[in-house]
């Protein structure tokens, strides 16, 4: 007879206990969490005029008297339920910029929108993949550099090459400007919205004081890790009247003119590190390569789809640096968890990078030695401009409400509710996992069918 793993007992365990049907409701309640939050605690409502309760929950009668909730977790490697509820999430956020919904006007659609890809800049040449069947770097002289590599590359590199993204000589490679270019890209991009304004302003004449007073510019971006381990940003750029989305734009601002500033902003735009004596001073720009492409809407055959857009950005805001072979997505605590990190030669001489500056005072501001497995990037994957759209807490609290059935209302003014709540834990025993996977895949196999049905019906 086959012994049974410590899962399989912690499984029978579980199953033989008599509160397992509840424990598996607060599971399916959390979408099958991989790494759920274990709270302890209770809220009381009660009417302050009678002293009648109106509602009374308290943890001691859940199994281990416990509370189970989602870790929100926006990594697909780290939590594939909570991810994919992120992802959704986020694509109603850029969706609503968009087209509308979540508070945001129909009307916004009408207004000047464009997708814009700002890219890092070369710090040496890199393998790259070669779909289109040309070579990575040909050239016709077979010269070496100083560190005896060769300045081509002569292969046809498939998406799946391991050289894809690694340097053609490591020795070449400007590490210290990779990083700190990290560490500088969101005052980049503070940087080029203030760039694009003014030449908005200078453009149509206005003064740059007075540029708010006439229309706002709205955004929402998303960084990518690329395959060379360099942050590229995504971003929906839009124009609104002074007011936001609820005020179209002035007569001037056009597709073309945003399209434009938007260039020459990306063009100008230079941020100076710090002097070191080790590392000496940097000129940091965005790359060579822009993209600034209008967006479309359903009726319109111009530009690109309103909702591939979204989904663009939605299926890269669960991506960790782990996940493109970037990076890390956990903090590195020591010069030893560099070398054991699951990362290429590439990726972990950036990491020693980080490690080498972090410890410089000339850099201490820039916190790299916490941002090593980030490899100095320090910013938000989504971040977007305050009037853009909804916010990820009033969509939480929209689909909590559509859950209990119980849609949002004024408080009674007698009604006062108490609540305490301390955390004890989090994750899942060996067998809860197995069950807790199960549970989510059996959830998204029910969603992919609901998809397909409701795929035909329209159809």
């Amino acid at each position: 007879m086959r012994q049974l793993s410590p899962s399989d007992r912690d499984v029978i365990r579980l199953a033989q206990h008599p509160k397992f049907s509840r424990w598996v409701e607060q599971v399916t309640a959390t979408g099958g969490c991989a790494h759920p939050v274990h709270l302890t605690g209770h809220t009381t409502t009660w009417d302050t005029a009678t002293g009648e309760v109106l509602h009374h929950y308290d943890t001691r009668d859940e199994p281990g008297e416990r509370l189970l909730v989602r870790c929100r977790n926006r990594r697909s490697s780290v939590c594939p339920p909570c991810s994919r509820l992120h992802a959704g999430d986020t694509f109603h956020l850029v969706r609503a910029g968009l087209t509308g919904g979540k508070t945001v006007p129909a009307q916004v659609r009408d207004h000047p929108r464009l997708f814009v890809t700002l890219t890092a800049p070369s710090f040496s040449p890199v393998h790259r993949t070669t779909t289109d069947g040309h070579r990575c770097h040909p050239r016709r002289n077979t010269d070496r550099c100083e560190h005896g590599h060769p300045r081509s590359c002569t292969a046809i590199h498939t998406p799946d090459d391991a050289r894809v993204g690694q340097p053609l000589c490591p020795g070449c490679y400007d590490y210290p400007a990779h990083v700190l270019w990290h560490a500088h890209t969101g005052l980049l991009w503070d940087r080029f919205t203030r760039a694009t304004r003014r030449h908005l302003a200078t453009a149509t004449g206005l003064p740059q004081s007075r540029f708010r007073h006439h229309a706002r510019l709205s955004f929402a971006k998303v960084a990518e890790y690329q395959r060379r381990a360099a942050v590229h940003v995504h971003a929906v750029v839009r124009l609104d009247g002074p007011d936001g989305p609820t005020d179209p734009p002035p007569t001037w601002g056009t597709a073309d003119l945003l399209t434009t500033a938007v260039r020459e902003a990306a063009r100008s735009t230079v941020v100076h590190s710090p002097y070191s004596p080790a590392a000496g001073e940097h000129l940091l720009r965005w790359g060579a390569q822009l993209d600034a492409r209008p967006l479309r809407t359903f009726d319109d055959h111009h530009g690109l789809a309103d909702d591939a857009v979204a989904a663009y950005v939605a299926k890269y805001v669960t991506k960790g640096a782990a996940d493109t072979a970037a990076g890390t997505d956990h903090p590195l605590r020591t010069r030893a968890e560099i070398e054991a990190a699951p990362a290429s030669p590439h990726v972990r001489a950036l990491m020693r990078t980080c490690w080498h500056l972090g410890d410089l005072p000339e850099y201490a501001h820039l916190r790299l030695r916490p941002w090593t497995h980030t490899l100095g990037y320090r910013g938000h994957i989504l971040t977007k401009s305050r009037t853009y759209s909804t916010t990820y807490t009033a969509l939480r609290t929209q689909r909590f409400e559509y859950q209990l059935d119980t849609p949002s209302a004024e408080p009674s003014g007698t009604a006062t509710t108490e609540a305490y709540w301390r955390y004890t834990g989090s994750g899942h025993t060996p067998g809860a996992a197995l069950i807790a996977t199960g549970i989510a895949e059996d959830l998204a196999h029910n969603r992919a069918n609901s998809k397909e049905a409701m795929r035909r019906h329209d159809a």
